[in-house]
C-alpha cells in the first residue's frame, strides 16, 4: 500500500501531491511547518535585563534638540515670517504657512549652541520657541 501510494504520489501532477501532502499530514497529526524549517518559526531569545550602569548613559545631557515654533505675537508675525525664510529657506508663501500654522517643528538635530541662538533670536522678535 506504501509503494502504490509513493508511486502514485511522485507520477502525478502538484495539484495531486498537495492533496496527498494535505491528507498525509491530517493522518499523521503533523502540523504545519513555515517555510524555512524549524529555524524560521522560533521565537525570538528574550532581552538581557538592563542593569543600572547601563541605565546610567541614557541620563546624560542631550546634545542634540529639536526646535519647535510654538507661538508668537501678532505684531511681529511679519518679522517671523522673514526670520523663518532665511533661516529655513522656504520662500515667503511657505514660510507664511508655516508661521501661521504654529505650533510647527522648525528643525531637528540641531546643537545645543545653536538651538539658543535661534531661540534668542526668535525670542527677541516677539516669537515662542521650545527647545525639546
Amino acid at each position: 500500500m506504501l509503494r502504490e501510494g509513493l508511486s502514485n504520489f511522485f507520477g502525478t501532477n502538484t495539484y495531486r501531491a498537495h492533496t496527498y501532502t494535505f491528507v498525509l499530514q491530517s493522518r499523521l497529526n503533523i502540523p504545519d511547518m513555515p517555510m524555512g524549517g524549524f529555524a524560521a518559526g522560533a521565537p525570538a531569545a528574550p532581552a538581557p535585563p538592563v542593569e543600572e550602569e547601563e541605565a546610567a548613559p541614557a541620563a546624560q545631557e542631550k546634545t542634540l534638540f529639536t526646535l519647535t515654533l510654538k507661538s508668537f505675537d501678532a505684531g511681529a508675525k511679519p518679522k517671523i515670517i522673514k526670520e523663518i525664510k532665511s533661516m529655513l529657506g522656504l520662500s515667503l508663501v511657505d514660510s507664511k504657512k508655516f508661521v501661521e500654522s504654529a505650533p510647527k517643528m522648525m528643525k531637528e538635530g540641531v546643537p545645543k549652541e545653536e538651538s539658543e541662538k535661534i531661540i534668542e533670536t526668535l525670542k527677541g522678535l516677539g516669537g515662542v520657541v521650545t527647545m525639546d
